[in-house]
């Protein structure tokens, strides 16, 4: 099977984390390759993912390297072999990859943890707001490159429509309920949808209202990913040049900390829900 020309987040993944297993077992490439009985290419193209792994092959490095955590080893496996192509797949000559891993990440979470100073989370977003903020991208997009962006980002909200939806958790600033992208009846049409959204079991909205002050992560949002196991957690967050994708651990540990931090600061559920819906009125 010729090598993946662009691996997803997911598939790189797997790799990045045999890489860091075979580096900790203090082997080069070419003794890792010697042990598994491969030429010594196949090694640097598995673990860019550009190379599919079967189960066995998994295991079989993971005891190589040494690693006997075992449901870490069954949760890499399982990435390893997942071989059904996500609905997002449908936009890959469409959009940007970077994009596409977003969808993928959010799939595949067990937990969503999302912060967001000014705007509204991507999944909360009704077409109508996510259009307006897409018209104000720098560069202007063109019509087709908005549409096939609005398109994906409506996509997206069927994780939390499925049979078994991820746990989510957003944090959200009083500012971006407050700022009126697409005009005032969008906005208010915008927050109503959040507040029903909040009423699902599996969804918590927390609101920081302004009188609480300054927070830390005040200019950037967030998602934390929960994964199978913590070893497998991602964070991505949003750039002007495209999102980020962060999983070491040191980096993992810092946004954990941030975002109980924020959740600190934030109204309970029940006040909050109730704060989007005075806000609404207010407008």
């Amino acid at each position: 099977m010729p090598p993946r020309s662009t691996p997803t987040a997911r598939q790189r993944r797997v790799g990045t984390e045999l890489r860091k297993m075979r580096i900790a077992a203090g082997l080069s490439t070419e003794r890792a390759a010697a042990l598994l009985g491969v030429p010594r290419t196949n090694i640097p193209n598995m673990e860019s993912g550009r190379s599919g792994i079967s189960e066995a092959r998994v295991r079989a490095l993971a005891a190589n390297y040494g690693c006997e955590e075992r449901q870490f080893v069954d949760a890499l496996a399982t990435m390893a072999t997942d071989q059904d192509k996500g609905w997002w797949e449908r936009y890959r000559t469409r959009l940007p990859d970077a994009l596409l891993d977003i969808a993928e990440m959010e799939w595949h979470a067990d937990r969503l943890r999302i912060a967001v100073p000014i705007h509204l989370p991507g999944l909360f977003q009704t077409e109508d707001h996510a259009r307006a903020v897409f018209a104000q991208v720098v560069p202007r997009l063109a019509e087709a490159d908005l549409a096939a962006r609005l398109a994906l980002r409506m996509d997206r909200r069927q994780v939390l429509d499925r049979r078994d939806p991820p746990r989510v958790e957003a944090i959200v600033h009083e500012a971006a309920l407050r700022i009126e992208f697409g005009g005032t009846a969008t906005t208010v049409d915008q927050l109503e949808h959040i507040a029903k959204l909040a009423e699902r079991e599996h969804v918590t909205v927390r609101v920081i209202p302004f009188k609480a002050g300054g927070f830390p992560g005040a200019g950037q949002s967030v998602i934390y990913a929960t994964g199978p196991v913590p070893r497998l957690d991602v964070v991505e967050l949003d750039a002007t040049h495209g999102p980020e994708f962060l999983d070491e651990e040191p980096q993992l540990a810092k946004y954990r900390a941030q975002l109980d931090e924020l959740e600190s600061r934030a109204l309970p559920a029940r006040e909050s829900v109730t704060f989007i819906r005075n806000v609404a009125d207010e407008l």
